[in-house]
C-alpha cells in the first residue's frame, strides 16, 4: 500500500481531478466525510488527509511515501531538493500564489530597508521571513501570529506583513500593498527518499502518472 499525504482545502480541491487523471482519485469528499485515510480508484493508494503544516513531517518520517505540499509549507520546513530526506520531484502547477512582503498604503519600504531601520515583521512564515530579510541585511523582529494578518499593521502590531497573495483583493481591502515577492508559491508532489530507494519499482510509475496528469492539467 501506498500512502499520500494531502491536506483539505484549496490543495485537496485543486489536487482531485489532477489525481483523478493520474487513476488515483479519493473515493470520498474529504469536506463531507470525518474520515482521515482515504481509499482512491487505485486499491494500492490511500490518501491521508492531515494538516498542511504537517504533509511534509509525514512524508520525511515515512508515515507516508508521497504527499502534495505547497511550496510556501516546505520553505518554512527548511525542504530544499534532497534535504530532510525529501525530494520534489514534480511542480503540479496548481495551487499558485506568491508569498510577498505588504505594507500599509503610504509606507515608504524602501526607504526603511535602505537606510536600516528595524522592522517590525508579522507572518506565519518565521524562517522563511528571516532568511529573506537577513539575505537583505535589513534587521527585523518577527512577530508569529496564525491569521488575519492583514490586521497587524492596522492594529500597530507590525510594520510590514510577509503572507501569501493571490489575488491581492484582501490586501486592497485592508489599505496595504504589495511591496516585494518572497518567492513564486504552488503545489509540489513531495517524496520520501528511503521510500524512492526501497520501493523504486513501485512509486516510479506513479511518479510518472502524476507528473503526466500534472502536464495535461496545466496545458
Amino acid at each position: 500500500m501506498i500512502t499520500l499525504a494531502l491536506s483539505k482545502g484549496r490543495i485537496f480541491d485543486e489536487a482531485q481531478p489532477l489525481l483523478a487523471a493520474a487513476g488515483i482519485g479519493p473515493l470520498e469528499d474529504s469536506e463531507a466525510s470525518r474520515k482521515l485515510i482515504i481509499g482512491t480508484t487505485d486499491p494500492n493508494v490511500r490518501i491521508v488527509v492531515v494538516r498542511a503544516s504537517d504533509v511534509p513531517t509525514y512524508v520525511q518520517y515515512g508515515a507516508a511515501e508521497l504527499g502534495v505540499a505547497g511550496k510556501d509549507v516546505l520553505l518554512e520546513h527548511g525542504a530544499h531538493w534532497g534535504d530532510r530526506g525529501l525530494y520534489q520531484p514534480v511542480d503540479l502547477g496548481i495551487a499558485r500564489c506568491r508569498l510577498c512582503v505588504a505594507v500599509p498604503v503610504g509606507f515608504d519600504y524602501a526607504n526603511a530597508v535602505r537606510r536600516g531601520a528595524r522592522l517590525r515583521v508579522a507572518t506565519k512564515y518565521v524562517q522563511t521571513a528571516r532568511e529573506h530579510f537577513a539575505a537583505k541585511g535589513v534587521h527585523v523582529d518577527l512577530i508569529k501570529l496564525y491569521g488575519s494578518m492583514e490586521l497587524a499593521p492596522l492594529a500597530g502590531l507590525a510594520d510590514v506583513i510577509v503572507d501569501l497573495v493571490s489575488s491581492g483583493s484582501t490586501l486592497k481591502a485592508n489599505k496595504l500593498v504589495e511591496v516585494e515577492e518572497v518567492a513564486p508559491i504552488s503545489a509540489r508532489l513531495i517524496v520520501n527518499q528511503s521510500a524512492l530507494k526501497v520501493r523504486r519499482e513501485e512509486l516510479m510509475p506513479l511518479i510518472a502518472r502524476i507528473e503526466d496528469a500534472s502536464a495535461a492539467f496545466v496545458l
